[in-house]
């Protein structure tokens, strides 16, 4: 299901995985930016004027979704910018303004990174993916919300897990030095809409801040990492109001080890450890 920042909606409806690849073919790209631009984005539009649609079959208002998907393609053609979140804005602006029946627009966008591999060439990137979110309405910008998902981190060490409730259901030995595997989806919002077009610059410093944060320090616990990481967001980047991650426990099954020199490690099973946190200034 799907949630607006404005609050409850009787109706909505929109497109969801239109894909769309901007190419700088020319390769003139500003520092930090990519020639290859791709999204899958989804929109969402909701007003009175398409209430009757669902009561009596009344499409005389409707924008049809295979338009909206136009819509989204060839608009892209018209985004000189290179982070999603202005990408985001954009499409909800110009969406807004050619449809006065629509009073409000949520646009979705996921990253598709393609990374560099030599001067004309580039291969599928990530898993990484960075994400935005924007709502706007008649009143203006509502909603302006970013994320990186899919982060994969792998520690060969300095990560311990111990001195937690033991009783008839506990089956978990106590580890003082974990190979550590973890997933982690973060998503932040601004202190003001208007603050999140940064060029991507707010998401690579995250991303930047994640790797080091993770690397930097033996943890008691994956709680302990993510609140050592969202804490740190919060200190470098103040047009951060809040900041949500969840980690996953993907920590490897082991095969066999040699103290802690070398070990042979596998997939871990299926269930797995889900932590969230929360931070806000």
């Amino acid at each position: 299901m799907n949630t607006f920042a404005s609050g409850w909606k009787r109706n909505y409806y929109g497109k969801g995985d239109v894909t769309a690849y901007r190419l700088q073919r020319d390769g003139r790209t500003p520092d930090g930016t990519s020639a290859v631009f791709g999204a899958t984005v989804k929109m969402l539009v909701y007003g009175d004027a398409f209430w009757p649609t669902y009561t009596t079959g009344d499409n005389t208002g409707l924008i049809a979704t295979d338009s909206m998907k136009n819509f989204i393609q060839r608009q892209t053609m018209a985004f000189a910018g290179h982070d999603l979140e202005a990408y985001s804005l954009f499409l909800a602006e110009t969406f807004l303004a050619r449809y006065p029946q629509v009073e409000g627009v949520q646009v979705s966008a996921v990253q598709v990174p393609y990374a560099t591999r030599g001067t004309w060439s580039f291969a599928p990137g990530g898993p990484e993916q960075a994400t935005a979110r924007v709502e706007v309405t008649r009143a203006g910008v509502i909603e302006a919300t970013s994320g990186i998902r899919g982060f994969r981190l792998l520690r060969l060490g300095g990560s311990a897990f111990t001195g937690f409730v033991r009783d008839e259901y506990t089956t978990l030995p106590e580890i003082a030095n974990r190979p550590l595997h973890m997933w982690l989806d973060l998503e932040w919002d601004y202190t003001s809409p208007m603050a999140a077009s940064s060029e991507g610059t707010v998401s690579r410093t995250i991303a930047r801040l994640t790797h080091d944060v993770f690397d930097a320090f033996s943890s008691g616990s994956i709680q302990q990492v993510i609140h050592q990481l969202g804490t740190r967001i919060l200190e470098e980047l103040p047009s951060i109001a809040a900041v949500h991650l969840e980690a996953n426990n993907r920590t490897w099954d082991t095969i066999a080890e040699d103290g802690d020199t070398v070990g042979v490690y596998t997939e871990a099973r299926p269930p797995y450890g889900c932590l969230g946190l929360s931070l806000k200034r």
